[in-house]
């Protein structure tokens, strides 16, 4: 498998790496099979462990608090929510090869959803409100999450991204698109919890049906309208009115919403566009279907 370098500064890590931890930290798994697993995840390294298990190892340092993020909500978070979520199952320390901590979490298994090509969009749009109405009901006290934040605080990453994609998008189209979610007003409630990054690669399927839900890096409490960007990611244009009806979402609300996934996409494509095409193409479709929707 090549492996591509998303990160100039991301440490190196292979099968042999995983293997040497394994052995000297938890040795009752060094024997079993290890396979890199290929994803459009970008901030830890995955290797499949044996035939149920995946070893998660941060690329880069600021990948590390999402991984101690995890290990503390995971087990917190599981019996709130309707689908499957990554279990923790052992935890790895720092070695004088590897800098930082890492972890063996059970397999989830599932398929991502395919963009544009999604089996049953109605129910998955029911399965995704069923979801973010289950983070709504949790009353755990948590962290602020790393998103849901007000939209002014991504404005200077945005217009960067903007100068940057300039003859590869509707640019103009784009800022007035941003600048129209920098209008709405912001969230006026108490903090909710959120998982914070919904896109496709974090999102598992079987048989059209969301299953399960991967990467909590970023969950934790603020806006919940950064969630919705699953409805333009995943969602064509019928079933995403069925998603925010079922989730009674004023317009302010999917506003905000909207500027989330228009600002996730724009950071992302000229940043992941050559190390990442997966991610890039899941961006490029983010920007369209904003676009369309307005």
């Amino acid at each position: 498998m090549t492996v591509l370098k998303m990160h100039a500064d991301e440490v190196h890590t292979d099968d042999a790496l995983v293997r040497r931890l394994l052995t000297t930290q938890l040795p009752e798994w060094a024997s079993l099979p290890i396979a890199r697993v290929a994803s459009s995840g970008t901030d830890n390294a995955l290797y499949r462990l044996g035939d149920d298990m995946v070893v998660r190892l941060p690329r880069i340092h600021w990948a590390v608090a999402g991984l101690e993020r995890e290990l503390e909500w995971l087990p917190q978070l599981a019996p709130h929510l309707p689908q499957g979520i990554p279990t923790p199952l052992a935890t790895g320390s720092p070695a004088d090869e590897y800098p930082w901590p890492w972890a063996v979490y059970q397999w989830l298994a599932g398929d991502n959803p395919r963009i544009g090509h999604v089996d049953d969009p109605e129910s998955l749009a029911t399965d995704l409100a069923n979801l973010l109405l289950a983070f709504r009901r949790v009353e755990l006290p948590g962290p602020a999450s790393g998103r849901g934040v007000p939209l002014s605080q991504r404005d200077e990453p945005v217009r960067a991204a903007l100068a940057e994609l300039d003859g590869e998008i509707d640019v103009a189209e784009a800022t007035s698109a941003w600048e129209t979610a920098l209008r709405a007003p912001q969230w006026p409630g108490a903090p909710m919890w959120l998982h914070g990054d919904l896109l496709p690669g974090n999102l598992l399927l079987r048989d059209g049906r969301l299953i399960g839900v991967l990467d909590f890096g970023t969950a934790g409490m603020g806006d919940p309208a950064c969630d919705l960007i699953a409805g333009w990611g995943v969602l064509p244009v019928q079933p995403r009115d069925v998603f925010r009806a079922e989730l009674e979402v004023d317009d302010e609300t999917w506003a905000r919403g909207r500027g989330w996934a228009l600002s996730i996409a724009l950071i992302a494509l000229p940043y992941y566009k050559a190390t990442n095409p997966d991610l890039a193409g899941t961006a490029r479709h983010l920007i369209t279907e904003v676009l369309a929707d307005l």
